[in-house]
């Protein structure tokens, strides 16, 4: 399956700020934008980068930020202060999601983990924002402090390798799953099938560049221009039109960062 000609995407996780796009940005947008990357979802690990992620994405149509605490950068960060600093942030430097946070089950000080993670639900209830969730090996966990919550929340899971049970939990409870470039890979035969099943409305795509290339580009930096083949092997695994699974997943990217 192809798509010709481009169509309008939205790569739902890029840190396009990150510092291995520092000597060729430019051109990485000028990729993504010929393969059809019309809109990325920019997500801030860390307080220090929010005014260069800030600059960036009012430097460039098409670019949205979001401002967060990212779970594996806990070392950079003061907990309630820098929370704080968040929700001040975010008073004067508008945003369609607060994120990246969450929890990984791989980086160290789950407790603390979860008291930044609980901080992120309340500041994103108060600004009315949708959350981009990292769950790595904290599928479960996740969902367990969605529901101790108790309130209303939305937005994504970014990078999902859970089950198809976990994506259908997530999904009641406001979030999407976002796919990215793990899913082109042979081996993920696990991924491929929960990827297959579940419905399209709650889907997101996704490149988590630099991170996380594709099968055909496995030892490279990732990109958002790589994001085409993304929606080629997942229409091509759902049995889905890759035109058609290009409109529903941007207007599920649109609808959920209420770019409408």
């Amino acid at each position: 399956m192809s798509v010709n000609p481009p169509l309008s995407l939205f790569d739902s996780h890029a840190h396009l700020d990150a510092p291995e796009f520092d000597a060729d940005r430019t051109q990485v947008l000028r990729n993504a934008r010929a393969t059809g990357v019309e809109q990325m979802l920019v997500p801030a690990v860390a307080a220090a980068g929010w005014r260069a992620l800030h600059a960036l994405c009012a430097s460039e149509p098409g670019l949205h930020p979001a401002y967060g605490l990212h779970p594996c950068y806990l070392d950079r960060h003061a907990d309630d202060q820098d929370l704080a600093a968040l929700a001040t942030w975010l008073e004067t430097h508008p945003a369609v999601a607060v994120g990246e946070c969450g929890l990984d089950g791989i980086a160290p000080d789950h407790d603390r983990q979860v008291r930044v993670l609980r901080g992120h639900f309340e500041i994103a209830q108060r600004f009315d924002l949708p959350l981009v969730l990292h769950a790595r090996r904290a599928f479960e966990a996740i969902i367990l402090e969605l529901r101790r919550f108790g309130k209303p929340l939305r937005g994504v899971v970014h990078s999902f390798s859970g089950s198809a049970e976990q994506a259908q939990q997530l999904w009641k409870l406001g979030f999407f799953v976002g796919i990215g470039g793990p899913v082109t890979h042979g081996r993920a035969h696990r991924l491929r099938k929960v990827v297959a099943s579940l419905p399209g409305e709650s889907l997101l795509l996704e490149t988590d560049a630099p991170d996380q290339p594709g099968a055909r580009h496995k030892g490279r930096r990732n990109e958002p221009a790589f994001l085409v083949e993304v929606l080629q092997c997942v229409a091509e695994l759902r049995g889905d039109d890759p035109e058609e699974l290009a409109r529903s997943t941007t207007a599920n990217a649109r609808r959920l960062f209420r770019l409408d």
